[in-house]
């Protein structure tokens, strides 16, 4: 691999990660609710573990433990209706402290699960819901561990739950989602209501942070491709702003740090690390091993009329097509390696699979383009 590719592949790399930021959820309820099944479900195995990350502030019950694109605010030692005085101090003391900080600092929601198959909902846990509500922190409550029948009926219980609780009319966003966050090997009950309660969490969230929360979960593949989607269209906009007054083909690599940078960001999406997502990016470009300009003559020879810009110049509409069609090729490069594609039989990436899958939807996805 070329010094030039891995240079500013890396440089790009790290400035996506910078600007994607972190989701930062907390998740609070009785000990015993199944919080952390809940949230390996949603953000991946053994996401959630005991005794998690630094305090929030100095002398904190809050932890914050940073996983990559997601943070998880827990509590340790404390628990709601018993430490509600200190649970509230803390709090107080995390919103006072990240208000002023960027976003990917800041709290942006806040799971409250309850089991409702415990036939119980606490006067102190309204109480807490109410004080997250005053403190501004929007609020999902999450029923955990509800049984469904095989007609997709809950079971009684969780309804009677689900009504009491939406009857106390608490600020909480939506109402009750019921959940099984995981499969139960004895009775067979399958898991339910995750992407429900994911897609309130995207409604919830300040979109600012939604490629961060697209990157830390792992149950929705077409939330990552929506927001994939959307960094295809920023950057091919800003081709089309570079290539505003037509530059000469001979300059196109004036093109690569956008190209690269949308790649880069799209690799964080997918949860694609820098070393997988550089070796991809050469088995589909070749932009390692030609250089930034010939590897954009090359992929530009395969759009239908491109011979009518050769030697030419680029225009803002080719400069666009051209990015909007990379970015959809690598876009597909990335959701089959998420599927645990393009491995040979030894483990090893397939190079040619790779640059035939991104070549093959490059060039669907190209226009017919003229010279400009």
């Amino acid at each position: 691999m070329s010094q030039w590719f891995t240079d500013s592949f890396k440089s790009e790399f790290e400035r996506t990660s910078e600007q994607l930021g972190r989701f930062n959820l907390a998740v609070f309820g009785k000990t015993g609710v199944g919080k952390s099944t809940l949230i390996n479900a949603i953000f991946g195995e053994e996401v959630a573990r005991t005794g998690i990350g630094e305090p929030v502030t100095r002398g904190s019950h809050l932890y914050l433990d940073k996983r990559g694109r997601l943070g998880l605010i827990d509590t340790e030692g404390l628990e709601v209706g018993r430490d509600d005085k200190q649970l509230i101090g803390d709090l107080r003391k995390l919103i006072r402290t990240t208000r002023r900080l960027p976003l990917a600092e800041q709290m942006h929601v806040a799971w409250y699960c309850v089991r409702p198959m415990d036939r119980r909902f606490e006067d102190s846990e309204a109480d807490f819901i109410r004080e997250l509500d005053r403190l501004g922190v929007p609020t999902l409550v999450v029923l955990t561990q509800v049984p469904r029948d095989d007609q997709g009926r809950f079971h009684p219980d969780a309804i009677a739950m689900a009504h009491h609780i939406a009857d106390m009319g608490l600020p909480i966003v939506g109402h009750p989602h019921m959940t099984n966050a995981a499969r139960d090997r004895f009775t067979g009950q399958p898991a339910h209501g995750l992407m429900e309660l994911l897609r309130e969490t995207f409604r919830t969230t300040p979109e600012a942070v939604h490629e961060a929360l697209a990157s830390a979960q792992t149950i929705d593949p077409q939330a990552k491709k929506s927001v994939a989607q959307r960094a295809v269209t920023a950057a091919a906009a800003t081709a089309a702003g570079v290539a505003a007054t037509p530059i000469p083909f001979a300059d196109a690599a004036a093109l690569v740090p956008i190209q690269l940078g949308m790649m880069a960001r799209i690799s964080h999406v997918f949860n694609i690390p820098f070393d997988r997502a550089a070796m991809l990016a050469v088995a589909s470009t070749s932009a390692a091993t030609v250089g930034g300009r010939t590897a954009v003559t090359n992929l530009i020879k395969l759009l239908p009329g491109a011979g009518s810009i050769t030697g030419g110049v680029i225009g803002a509409g080719v400069a666009s097509a051209f990015t909007f069609a990379m970015g959809q090729a690598w876009i597909s490069v990335c959701e089959r390696v998420a599927q645990g594609r393009f491995r040979t039989a030894s483990g090893v990436l397939d190079n040619a699979a790779v640059r035939k899958a991104f070549t093959d939807e490059f060039a669907r996805r190209a226009p017919q383009i003229r010279r400009e």
